[in-house]
């Protein structure tokens, strides 16, 4: 209950994962990097209902959770990637206005010498 509550609550500064064998196997899904997917697991006979409670319990504070994935990318790559970005818009950009000549899609030969 605490690491779901300090996760949910998103002004905590420490996490307590190691309090429960479950929140620590589910340290990286829980808080990390990733998109989540929890399936609880219940049972309609009676002789489970305390389990089962429990587990529809833990199922609806962890659905309050909200994680923030994002692509892992190496910060060169990532400048890389903006700067192509910015070219081609910039490209675009001048095409629109026609300020631009068009890339010749292959080199022109030399003109020929006449002596």
């Amino acid at each position: 209950g605490n690491v779901i509550s300090a996760l949910v609550d998103g002004r905590s500064t420490h996490i307590p994962y190691r309090d429960s064998k479950l929140t620590r196997l589910l340290q990286s899904s829980l808080g990390g990097n990733t998109k989540t997917l929890m399936v609880a697991c219940v049972s309609p006979a009676d002789n489970n209902f305390d389990e089962t409670l429990s587990t529809l319990r833990y199922a609806n504070r962890a659905k309050n959770i909200k994680n923030k994935p994002r692509i892992n990318e190496d910060p060169k790559d990532a400048l890389l990637r903006e700067y192509r970005e910015e070219i081609d818009r910039l490209k675009q950009l001048l095409l629109g206005r026609g300020d631009v000549p068009q890339e010749p899609s292959a080199p022109s030969p030399p003109p020929p010498q006449h002596p």
